[in-house]
């Protein structure tokens, strides 16, 4: 029996819009993060890119439990000398509220070229609207 690998002409992508209203950080980048692998379909190859493209809407109104909103802190360097910056939740959301998703989702990823490709089918957007609909999405609730 041989062991079954995905080609790039067996892959079929579909396009899935995400509702993130009152849906938890966590429980949503995890769920993310399976589908932009591929890991819903049975064709899943570990090596290959097999997932879909995924829209987030709603991602202002994303749930934080217990007091991260205030506590949880994002860490990033400049690349200097002492060039630490850090930023709470409570003020990323305020400012960049799609980036709290994309960084959940992207440390979820593989590491790598492969990670990269993966994280560049995710679209993010703070509120309801957004300039996807030519590629047709399907509503997907989260229910991982």
């Amino acid at each position: 029996m041989r062991t079954y690998t995905a080609k790039e002409d067996d892959i079929k992508r579909d396009w899935l819009i995400i509702d993130a209203k009152n849906i938890p950080i966590g429980r949503l980048a995890s769920c993310v993060a399976s589908i932009l692998r591929g890991k819903n379909k049975t064709i899943f190859t570990p090596h290959v890119d097999t997932g879909d493209a995924v829209i987030i809407i709603n991602a202002a109104e994303v749930k934080a439990t217990g007091k991260k909103e205030m506590t949880k802190t994002y860490h990033r360097h400049t690349g200097f000398p002492g060039g630490i910056k850090s930023i709470t939740l409570e003020k990323l959301r305020e400012t960049h509220p799609e980036r709290i998703i994309q960084l959940a989702v992207k440390n979820m990823l593989p590491k790598g070229p492969l990670g990269r490709k993966m994280a560049k089918k995710l679209w993010i957007y703070a509120g309801s609207e957004h300039p996807h609909q030519a590629q047709q999405p399907k509503e997907h609730i989260i229910n991982c």
